[in-house]
């Protein structure tokens, strides 16, 4: 398992970055000096823990995490910069830097870099996070040596509650719409004037089906909205829960 080096400086290393279609270098100074940074680095672009918690996660908490003292976050993956920019463009997550260590030079350094050739991945990070101030590393999540890709440390939510265990957390809120739906249009729209972030799942779009919307919700119409897990109902019922927060 690789070894945690909390205390010890980040090393020096330059990441090659395509930035507006032109080649840059960005190295470790310039992204940890005089700030509070998080970084959680990962074994894949487009792999699905990847895709589907872990980076999402922080994108979500990111002004949470701002709000606690955080300058900035960094997924590092053992992936070029070509794939990593596409990552960031098909993720959406535009509060998270995405730092393409291509050689696996950054993740050797730091005593992560892994053999996956059994599956394929060749030479690849392992799965963890760090809070570094100033460039110094205060506190690593490693995940455990265990089979498969274990994911249950470097989670955004496990770095909040090191942060600040008393830090709110914004409400999870996904909402089943339709296309052509006014009411829809109506709870998105205020959704985004209370400032609440949210999941906006279509009917119809990627083999959600009108037999899909009322095994989960038990309705029929849309929008159908989900607060924490926790079904509100439509546009009217989302107005009443935001005229009470």
């Amino acid at each position: 398992m690789p070894k945690n080096i909390e205390g010890q400086k980040i090393p020096q290393i330059s990441f090659n970055v395509i930035d507006n279609d032109q080649w840059i270098k960005i190295n470790t100074e310039e992204l940890f000096k005089g700030q509070s940074v998080i970084v959680f680095s990962l074994p894949g672009a487009f792999t699905p823990t990847c895709s589907s918690t872990h980076l999402p996660r922080y994108n979500e908490l990111a002004s949470v995490f701002a709000a606690n003292g955080i300058d900035k976050i960094l997924c590092v993956s053992v992936n070029d910069t070509f794939v990593m920019n596409s990552w960031a463009k098909d993720q959406q997550a535009e509060n998270i830097e995405f730092i393409p260590d291509g050689n696996g030079d950054f993740s050797a350094a730091m005593g992560m870099l892994v053999d996956k050739s059994d599956i394929g991945f060749g030479q690849r990070s392992w799965r963890y996070s760090m809070l570094v101030r100033d460039g110094k590393i205060e506190k690593m999540f490693i995940e455990a040596d265990l089979p498969g890709d274990p994911f249950a440390v470097s989670d955004a939510d496990t770095m909040l509650d090191y942060l600040n265990p008393e830090a709110e957390k914004p409400k999870n809120i996904s909402m089943l719409t339709k296309p052509g739906c006014g009411h829809c249009v109506r709870a998105k729209a205020a959704l985004q004037q209370g400032g609440y972030p949210f999941e906006e799942i279509e009917i119809a779009a990627n083999g959600i089906s009108t037999s899909s919307l009322m095994a989960i919700s038990g309705s029929g119409t849309t929008p159908q909205v989900f607060i924490d897990g926790v079904a509100i109902g439509g546009a009217d019922e989302l107005q009443q829960w935001l005229e009470q927060q």
